[in-house]
């Protein structure tokens, strides 16, 4: 482990007694390097001041997302952190930036510098941060040197990946050596929407894919885990879904009356869905107490943990206490909050 995470749950300079673990937030890097020799390729982010605290993010030419400089100055994350009562962020890439679709040596440049962002922020935010970085799953090999480099030279706590890889879902046995490698590491895996299938069936603006698409994809993304029996497999490995597994919830009955009506299904499931389910963690990203006791229901008191999409303006404003909101329980406030993600991101005492 490197320096910038060296008891990375310890000293904090703020004085800061919060204690919420927010496992879901993002990093845009304030600038991209251009190419060597004015290559263009398709895809390369760049990014544009568009006033004095926030940038645009342009892809192809195109304005992708306007995002605040709370994505890559640590002081401002961590005023809205002491505000929130959130500790820790667990700091992950913009999922446009996982670079899957882009060729190969260029996307692992952007994956790198995207990474080395990353650190930096870990490093400023004497620890208040730790890293989820991104790795370029289209190539399986390369995605594996680069998860050992961040987690052996960077001293990153595990990975973020899409729910798909190029229309591919993460339950496909091409990916069993990546995940093999990241439980062999003792890696988190958190696993968030990007480029989500049935965008053609929504109807309405652009935002629409964050709200709809996004959840409809992590839900599928956690239903192949299951049929693809990844945790049998990988028994130890540690993986986690965002925005509260998207609609995994309602499709886990469906699963469930599935597997006693089609002999298929038990043939390439041993175990009863709903008992793979609870090795499964979500976040809370779901906006709804009702939402947020159900998937306790589904999952257990110790597989779901706090998530806000930080910073972007589609996020959980209000995280701690949208959980004290929907628990009277002392015990199970402090194990959504924290203790869970503790677990998963394998910290020490916090």
């Amino acid at each position: 482990m490197s320096g910038a995470e060296k008891g990375a749950p310890g000293a904090f300079s703020s004085g800061c007694t919060c204690r919420g673990i927010d496992i879901h937030c993002h990093v845009v890097p304030a600038r991209f390097p251009a190419l060597a020799n004015g290559v263009t390729v398709r895809g390369w982010p760049s990014i544009v001041a568009a006033d004095a605290c926030h940038a645009t993010v342009v892809i192809d030419d195109k304005p992708y997302r306007t995002v605040s400089d709370a994505c890559w100055v640590a002081e401002r994350r961590l005023e809205e952190m002491d505000r929130t009562g959130v500790r820790i962020q667990a700091l992950s890439p913009m999922p446009e930036l996982f670079g899957y679709w882009i060729e190969t040596s260029a996307a692992c440049d952007l994956v790198r510098h995207v990474n080395d962002s990353i650190a930096a922020i870990v490093t400023e935010g004497e620890g208040r941060f730790v890293g989820l970085g991104g790795v370029p799953l289209q190539d399986i090999d390369l995605a594996i040197l680069e998860l050992h480099r961040i987690v052996g030279e960077l001293g990153f706590r595990g990975v973020e990946i899409g729910s798909n890889i190029n229309g591919v879902t993460i339950g496909d046995p091409r990916f069993h050596p990546f995940f093999a490698e990241a439980e062999k590491l003792g890696a988190a895996v958190f696993v968030h929407a990007v480029r989500p299938t049935g965008m053609d069936r929504l109807f309405g603006p652009a935002p629409l894919q964050q709200v709809l698409g996004y959840p409809t994809d992590v839900g599928l993304a956690a239903a192949s885990v299951i049929t693809g029996g990844l945790l049998r497999k990988f028994p130890k490995l540690r993986i986690a879904f965002s925005h509260g597994g998207g609609t995994f919830a309602s499709l886990l009955p469906r699963l469930e009356q599935g597997y006693s009506a089609f002999p298929a299904l038990g043939k390439i499931m041993p175990e009863r869905p709903a008992v793979q389910a609870r090795r499964l963690y979500v976040d809370s990203l779901v906006f709804d107490a009702d939402m947020l006791r159900r998937l306790v229901s589904i999952f257990g008191e110790e597989r779901v943990l706090l998530g806000t999409d930080y910073p972007f303006n589609f996020r959980e404003n209000e995280p701690v206490t949208r959980i004290e909101e929907a628990f009277a329980d002392t015990g199970l406030r402090e194990r959504l909050t924290f203790g869970n993600a503790q677990a998963f991101l394998a910290l020490d005492e916090v």
